[in-house]
C-alpha cells in the first residue's frame, strides 16, 4: 500500500525540490499520493506548484496522484508524512524581519537575531495548530518540520503539543559535507560529518572518509584553501585562520553572523542600501521561477531555484522520511530531543546532532561535554531560544525582551527595545498571543 504525503506551504517555491526526491527515492518511499495545502494568499502559487508538480510525476511515469486545496483538515486524513515549511505572513514579514533591524544597525536575517527571534513568534503558535490537528486527525504520521528557525520551532512543538512524532531538518549540514566531498574531490556519500550543537549554530566536530576519521587533515585544507559551502541566502566571507585553527571544527556558514559580526553587518548595509533586503531580491527571485514554473513545457525542477538558498533541501527531507519508512538505522543530522546526547543541556532541549534513524525517530547519538570554546555561547542561545519559545507560547512581552537581549546579534538594552516593539507593530496581525501589544514604559 502506498503512503500519503501532506504538504503545508504546498505554494512555497520549494516544493517541486520535494516533488523531485520523492521521484527519486520511489523505491525506497513508496508515496503514491501528495496533497498541497496553503492559505489563501498562496492559493494561486500553489496551483502552479500543482500543475508542475503533475508534469514531473508524468515524465517519470510513476503512479502518484496529486492534489491541491485550502482544507487543512480533509488533507491530513490518512498522512503518513506530513512536511511543513511556512513562512507565516510571506515574504512581506520576512523583509520587516530584515528591515527593521538594519535600519538600527543590527543583523538583519530571517533567522538570525531580531529577525529569527519575530520568525519564531509567528511560526510556533501555527505549528502547535498544525501538530494539534495531527493528533486528533492522524496520529501515526510523522511532522518533518523545514519551518525556520527549524530547531527553536520543533522544540516548541515537542514541549507544547501532544503529537510528538516531529523531527527538524535543514539543508546546513548537507551543504557542508558537500563541501568537504568537494575539497577531497570525491562523493558526499563518503563523507559522515560529527555535528554538535542547535540548528543554525551547530559545528562539525569530526570529519570521516569511508569510516576513517580525517578532522585533522580536514581542517588543515580549510584553514589553508577557502572552502564555501555556504547556501546562496549568505554573503559569505571568509574566514580568519586564528579563529579556525583556534575553533579546530568545522563553522556553521550562520556562524558567520556572529564570529564575523562586524564586517557582515557592514556588507549588509552596504547591501541594503544598494539593492535592499535580502527579501527584496527573494521576491524578484520568486516572480522569475513562478514564470518558469508556468511553463508548459518545465517538466523538471529549475537549476534557478539553487538561488533561493534551498539546494539539498530535498536531500535532507526525503532521505529522512524515507529511513523511518524502511527503519533504515542510518545516520542522519536532525533537529531532535537531546535526551543525554549533551550532559550540560536538559533532555527535552532540542539540538541539531547526529542520530540513527528508526521507524520510532531519531535516536541521538552521544556526543559527551561540550568543548570548552564553545560551551559558553552554546548554553547561552539555548537559553535564548527558550526565552523564544516561551514568549511564543505565553505571549509574554518581558520574555521577548529578554530574548532579545540575550541575542548576540542584538546585544544592546536600548536597540532591543527599540526592534522589539516596531516588529510588534509590523507584524500584529500574526501575533494575536501578544494582545497587549508594545509596552511604552
Amino acid at each position: 500500500m502506498g503512503l500519503k504525503l501532506v504538504i503545508v506551504g504546498g505554494g512555497s517555491s520549494y516544493t517541486p525540490e520535494i516533488i523531485e526526491g520523492v521521484i527519486e527515492r520511489y523505491e525506497l518511499l513508496p508515496v503514491t499520493s501528495i496533497d498541497l495545502v496553503d492559505v489563501e494568499e498562496g492559493e494561486e502559487k500553489m496551483q502552479i506548484i500543482e500543475s508542475l508538480s503533475r508534469r514531473m510525476i508524468d515524465k517519470a511515469g510513476l503512479p502518484i496522484e496529486i492534489q491541491a486545496g485550502k482544507n487543512r483538515k480533509e488533507a491530513l486524513e490518512g498522512a503518513d508524512f506530513v512536511m511543513v515549511q511556512i513562512r507565516v505572513g510571506g515574504l512581506k514579514a520576512r523583509y520587516y524581519d530584515e528591515h527593521i533591524p538594519l535600519k538600527h544597525e543590527l543583523i538583519g536575517q530571517e533567522t538570525n537575531g531580531a529577525g529569527g527571534i519575530f520568525n519564531a513568534l509567528r511560526t510556533i503558535p501555527v505549528l502547535l495548530d498544525i501538530a494539534e490537528d495531527m493528533h486528533h486527525i492522524c496520529p501515526r504520521a510523522w511532522l518533518i518540520n523545514f519551518s525556520n528557525p527549524a530547531g527553536m520551532v520543533t522544540e516548541a512543538v515537542l514541549k507544547h503539543s501532544p503529537h510528538q512524532k516531529v523531527v527538524g531538518v535543514c539543508n546546513i549540514p548537507f551543504n557542508m559535507r558537500t563541501g568537504i566531498a568537494e575539497l577531497y574531490d570525491i562523493a558526499v556519500e563518503r563523507i559522515s560529518v560529527e555535528f554538535l550543537g542547535m540548528n543554525h549554530f551547530s559545528f562539525g566536530r569530526r570529519v570521516f572518509i569511508d569510516g576513517i576519521d580525517r578532522s585533522l587533515e580536514t581542517m588543515e585544507k580549510v584553514v589553508y584553501q577557502d572552502v564555501d559551502y555556504a547556501p546562496a541566502n549568505i554573503v559569505s566571507l571568509p574566514w580568519n585562520k586564528t579563529f579556525l585553527t583556534m575553533l579546530h571544527m568545522l563553522p556553521n556558514p550562520y556562524h558567520q553572523y556572529y564570529f564575523q559580526h562586524e564586517a557582515m553587518l557592514e556588507k549588509e548595509l552596504k547591501q541594503y542600501k544598494d539593492q535592499g533586503t535580502r527579501a527584496e531580491m527573494v521576491m524578484e527571485v520568486e516572480k522569475n521561477l513562478f514564470q518558469k514554473y508556468a511553463d508548459p513545457s518545465v517538466k523538471e525542477k529549475p537549476k534557478e531555484l539553487e538561488e533561493r538558498g534551498g539546494a539539498y533541501y530535498s536531500d535532507a527531507a526525503c532521505n529522512l522520511m524515507a529511513s523511518i519508512y524502511n527503519h533504515a538505522g542510518d545516520i542522519q543530522t536532525v533537529n531532535t530531543r537531546n535526551n543525554g546526547c549533551v550532559p550540560e543541556l536538559p533532555d527535552e532541549a532540542v539540538l541539531e546532532v547526529n542520530s540513527v534513524i528508526t521507524a520510532e525517530g531519531p535516536r541521538p547519538l552521544a556526543a559527551g561535554p561540550l568543548p570548552r570554546r564553545i560551551k559558553g555561547i552554546i548554553l547561552q542561545m539555548k537559553n535564548m531560544e527558550e526565552l523564544v519559545i516561551e514568549a511564543a507560547v505565553q505571549g509574554d512581552y518581558y520574555s521577548a525582551y529578554a530574548a532579545l537581549v540575550m541575542n548576540p546579534l542584538v546585544r544592546s538594552d536600548e536597540k532591543a527595545k527599540v526592534v522589539l516593539d516596531e516588529l510588534l507593530e509590523a507584524h500584529h496581525a500574526f501575533l494575536p498571543q501578544f494582545q497587549k501589544g508594545v509596552v511604552r514604559s
